[in-house]
């Protein structure tokens, strides 16, 4: 495998501490929506208006002006369960091959962490600098699954170290700016066909470091009213890495793959002394991933065909001060698949329109210190797919299935002022 030299890169010291946990997506198609403990309570409505702690940083800069002087820290985790089920419902055999299985949960558990830094270098002035996986996912079959001609295993993470400033203008408008450094891991599975009734595993692997950026911008409406609005850009990975089949061949492979942009415009309503209310309406534009094809030498050697659409998120949620120590979270959301139809859903990928449902608690330790917990489970459109695959020669079929998802959260977030 072709890679750059990092020996002694802080920065890749970094990544690479991250990358060693399994993540598994939880938003629409590959897009991580935990990038914190506390809003996983809200099932993440309103975040880029909420400005409670460091972690607003990640959701929009501009909230940092609404964190106290000094120093402030925010140090999260979440568990993810996800389940994949898989049933045949008429695939087509290919030519002396066995059909195989159903491929048992394709799910599994995952770690995704956080950690935000906040200092207030003024009244009016914010830095501050994020540590967390905006996208990622790993689907995992057994061997004998019977979609492995179309892939059985696919792993794909995004570690990102996101230095952000923020000022605010006067006492209605503040603005923020977050610079993005990203380092994309794929690897990818599938049996391919090498004679009439064998089969071998081929593999593919990439990586690369990429630059990317986010805006945000916080309108106070009077004193119970706040409005955020943040965007974050498309980042473009020429991954490189190899393509192996096992006692065929092994040769070194490009890739690009354009992670997409995505804007979101969030409230945070006070209603009374007790209670907010939170909503948001974020666009994720997914049309930057269509067919991602690998090349050597120059000529194409695979390609993995998504033709993704763009799609929406709404939510809406709320907070209840229960007393001096307690906060109560609530919400929910839909997130709409990037998927358009049965014959682009992917065995590693099956993505599906799914609902939040959330609840959540910050428990205030001292006056500096504050501890969030906050559950989600989601429930998946239950969906269909009808892909196809093209081997070469008489290796052919059409994979016709159903996917049964669902996945469940449980996140924990320590805050820290100073």
């Amino acid at each position: 495998m072709k890679h750059k030299s990092h020996l002694l890169d802080p920065q890749v010291l970094i990544f690479s501490a991250l990358s060693v946990l399994s993540i598994t997506a939880n938003a629409a198609g590959f897009a991580l929506q935990n990038q914190n403990g506390a809003g996983n309570g809200n099932a993440f409505a309103g975040a880029a208006a909420s400005a409670e702690d460091a972690s607003t940083l990640i959701f929009n800069p501009a909230g940092m002006t609404y964190l106290p002087e000094g120093h402030s820290l925010a140090i999260a985790g979440t568990l993810l369960n996800r389940s994949v089920d898989f049933s045949n419902a008429g695939t087509m055999a290919m030519p002396t091959f066995a059909l195989g299985n159903d491929g048992g949960d394709g799910g599994g558990m995952s770690l995704i962490p956080a950690a935000y830094y906040v200092y207030a270098v003024s009244p009016r002035l914010r830095i501050g600098v994020g540590l967390s996986p905006t996208f990622g996912n790993k689907t995992e079959y057994e061997e004998n699954f019977i979609g492995r001609f179309s892939g059985y295993f696919a792993e794909i993470k995004q570690i990102n170290i996101n230095p952000s400033v923020a000022y605010r203008l006067n006492d209605n408008v503040s603005l923020g700016f977050g610079l993005n450094y990203a380092r994309n891991e794929v690897k990818f599975r599938q049996m391919v066909p090498v004679a009439a009734g064998t089969q071998r595993i081929a593999r593919l692997e990439g990586d690369d470091t990429a630059r990317g950026y986010n805006l945000g911008a916080m309108f106070q409406f009077l004193s119970a009213t706040r409005l955020g609005l943040a965007y974050r850009s498309r980042i473009k990975f020429h991954l490189e890495g190899n393509q192996d089949i096992q006692g065929v061949l092994n040769r070194n492979i490009k890739a690009e793959l354009e992670t997409p942009d995505n804007l979101s415009l969030a409230l945070h309503q006070r209603l009374s002394d007790r209670w907010d209310l939170l909503a948001d309406v974020s666009w994720t534009y997914w049309n930057s991933i269509k067919t991602i094809t690998a090349t050597s030498a120059g000529a194409p050697v695979a390609a993995l065909s998504f033709n993704f659409r763009d799609t929406y998120r709404v939510g809406i949620g709320a907070n209840y001060q229960l007393n001096d120590a307690w906060k109560l979270r609530f919400g929910t959301a839909y997130d709409k698949t990037p998927v358009p139809s049965a014959t682009d859903r992917t065995m590693t990928l099956p993505d599906a329109d799914r609902t939040w449902l959330s609840v959540g608690a910050r428990y205030t330790l001292s006056p500096q210190s504050s501890l969030d917990m906050g559950y989600s489970h989601i429930f998946f459109k239950k969906v269909a797919t009808e892909r196809g695959v093209a081997l070469g020669g008489p290796f052919t079929q059409t994979i016709r299935g159903n996917f049964d998802t669902s996945a469940d959260l449980l996140s924990v977030q320590y805050n820290h002022n100073f």
